[in-house]
């Protein structure tokens, strides 16, 4: 859905692209190097690896500001006159019959884990921004993200 939002900002109906799914992150980059396909939008903790060595270039980051760190010099889709940003979630998800005292230890425990120096330097490797978000605050936001994405999944006739 990422490259058909991008389509659409640049003018360029989706519709008239060709998409190849793949499963997870690692199929893409291997289509990629192998030249089988011409681009791929991923998640970028999974390409900083071949980042290293020049074997794929970045073209743009779909956050609102640049990354930090390696990334740091790749622009952002704003900054090239494309409107668009699309946040990746990473959490952590519990069932619904995990007791509140259970899921409250969870919540804190992760909110210690995030202040961390060790959990601070392992994010920056990966080129992450930080997002110490937990607890009912993120449930609220990944509700509304996925919201947002089936509505836009509609609009591009890709759900009903």
């Amino acid at each position: 859905m990422k490259a058909a939002l991008l389509a659409q900002k640049a003018n360029v109906d989706p519709h008239n692209m060709r998409y190849v799914a793949f499963e997870g992150g690692r199929e893409p980059v291997t289509a990629l190097l192998g030249n089988h396909v011409q681009a791929v939008s991923g998640d970028l903790s999974e390409m900083v690896p071949y980042l290293q060595g020049n074997k794929i270039r970045v073209l743009a980051v779909f956050s609102s500001e640049r990354l930090p760190g390696a990334l740091a010099n790749v622009p952002t889709a704003k900054e090239q006159g494309y409107d668009l940003v699309w946040p990746i979630i990473r959490g952590f998800f519990v069932g619904p019959k995990v007791s509140d005292a259970d899921y409250q230890w969870w919540v804190d425990e992760f909110s210690k884990l995030q202040q961390t120096d060790a959990f601070k330097k392992q994010r920056e490797l990966r080129g992450l921004f930080e997002f110490n978000v937990n607890g009912k605050e993120l449930d609220a936001y990944v509700k509304k993200q996925v919201e947002d994405y089936r509505q836009q999944a509609k609009a591009f006739g890709l759900a009903k």
